[in-house]
């Protein structure tokens, strides 16, 4: 985004993590008080991802997925622990990674890496991940800094491996939030910084069912 939008970058990001820290560490926090949509979020991200995953030569495979601003593991939980052999959750908020480690129960052992970073950072290592799940954080980055994020992500993947984001989209332009230090963009602006990244865009969905108040949501692959 511009320097106007961002004037500091520093200021930015420390204020995002502030606002995280005073975050119950509750499905509902996660949501941000919305917390009766997750099954809705869920179930429609499951549907999605089983595009890639079903059988065929190029097939993505289900080794070990990355769960990017994972929270306290709602993702992980639900979605990417009943499709993946193994996951690993990146967060800047420590307090959700420990409170993971109960909330995802008996299956969380099979969570390899509980990685306490901010994704501006974090550097997944390379050829390690079949689906590299980012949702709800792409606002905390810059967009210089969500591009790099995602080029080191492409460097992440396993062979047929994808990126999904799954984010907020503003109806124009880029829109600052003060409260929690965060930017939603819209659909054209998400898109050019894919491209800079060097990544190809598979498919892009929007989300239905989702509260008439909230921004709309869309789901983007990409390798």
């Amino acid at each position: 985004m511009t320097s106007e939008v961002v004037e500091d970058e520093m200021e930015f990001y420390s204020k995002a993590e502030k606002y995280w820290k005073d975050v119950p560490p509750t499905v509902d926090g996660m949501l941000g008080g919305y917390g009766h949509i997750s099954s809705i979020d869920i179930n429609s991200s499951k549907k999605f991802l089983l595009k890639f995953l079903r059988d065929g030569p190029n097939r993505t495979g289900t080794t070990c997925a990355l769960d990017c601003g994972a929270g306290i593991g709602r993702i992980t939980k639900r979605l990417l622990l009943p499709l993946f052999k193994a996951v690993d959750m990146v967060d800047v908020t420590k307090d959700f990674l420990t409170k993971a480690r109960t909330y995802l129960g008996e299956e969380g052992k099979r969570v390899r890496n509980y990685f306490c970073c901010g994704l501006q950072d974090f550097s997944p290592e390379p050829s390690s991940y079949d689906v590299i799940w980012i949702q709800w954080v792409i606002g905390h980055l810059t967009d210089d800094h969500l591009s790099d994020f995602l080029k080191r992500c492409k460097v992440g993947l396993r062979p047929n491996g994808i990126i999904v984001i799954k984010d907020n989209m503003a109806q124009e332009g880029v829109i600052m939030d003060d409260v929690d230090s965060s930017v939603c963009r819209d659909l054209n602006v998400v898109r050019t910084i894919v491209r800079r990244a060097g990544l190809t865009l598979l498919v892009e969905e929007k989300q239905e069912n989702f509260p008439d108040e909230i921004y709309h949501v869309y789901t983007f692959a990409m390798r």
